[in-house]
């Protein structure tokens, strides 16, 4: 096949103890996922129904990169997530077979442009601009099942230059890693390549130019950078 110009590169992640590398189709994330957070951001509990965004496969960021202060914000803010990385896909997938979709979990950040959320928020506009920008979705090497099984309890924590901000346990959240694929394959055909952020617990908080961030999902992957 002959393109008309050169094809972009593929996105793609280190897996752990090993020399090859995830490829990256689709970055999915699901917001308000832990009560704590979606309280503080003066939003209700939803419990029935997941609400779903998506960022651009090219705005992951490997881990120990920079990670560039985005123009066009004043409050650019961490959300750590424990992320999943699917090996498998399909439309309506059952939950009690969705695990065996995974490849392997890591951890990472959704960053925010908070200021233009809220503007978006305030006019009933979509996200897009504050979700899905260049450099957005720092992750950290992917680890896979084989090695560290399906984790249902763990602590999620992000420091900033030392100083706690986020903590909580992956059982917290509202919907689990099983309905998290059920739910969106009833949205999306899910396919190999594609990276789900499982949302944030409560503590989300600026970042500056200069800040270093330890994210952090304990027994089994950990991600640092710098905000520059």
């Amino acid at each position: 096949m002959t393109f008309a110009i050169a094809a972009p590169f593929v996105p793609s992640l280190p897996v752990a103890g090993d020399d090859m590398r995830f490829p990256i189709r689709r970055i999915y994330c699901i917001g308000r996922n832990y009560a704590e957070h979606a309280k503080e951001m003066g939003a209700s509990v939803e419990r029935s129904q997941p609400m779903f965004f998506m960022k651009p496969a090219d705005a992951i960021v490997a881990d120990g990169a920079d990670i560039a202060y985005p123009p066009a914000t004043a409050d650019l803010h961490h959300e750590v997530e424990m992320i999943v990385a699917l090996a498998r896909g399909g439309h309506d997938i059952p939950r009690e077979h969705a695990l065996d979709c995974v490849f392997g979990y890591g951890v990472g950040l959704d960053l925010t442009r908070r200021d233009l959320q809220a503007a978006a928020k305030a006019k009933g506009h979509p996200w897009d601009a504050a979700k899905g920008f260049d450099a957005s979705a720092p992750a950290s090497a992917l680890h896979r099942v084989a090695d560290v099984g399906h984790p249902r309890s763990a602590r999620l924590s992000l420091e900033v230059d030392g100083e706690l901000r986020q903590q909580a346990d992956i059982a917290d959240m509202i919907f689990d890693v099983a309905a998290i694929i059920h739910e969106l394959s009833r949205l999306w055909t899910l396919a190999p390549g594609d990276l789900l952020y499982t949302g944030t617990p409560a503590g989300v908080a600026a970042l500056r130019r200069g800040d270093r961030v330890v994210a952090m999902l304990d027994g089994i992957a950990r991600l640092e950078g710098r905000i520059v």
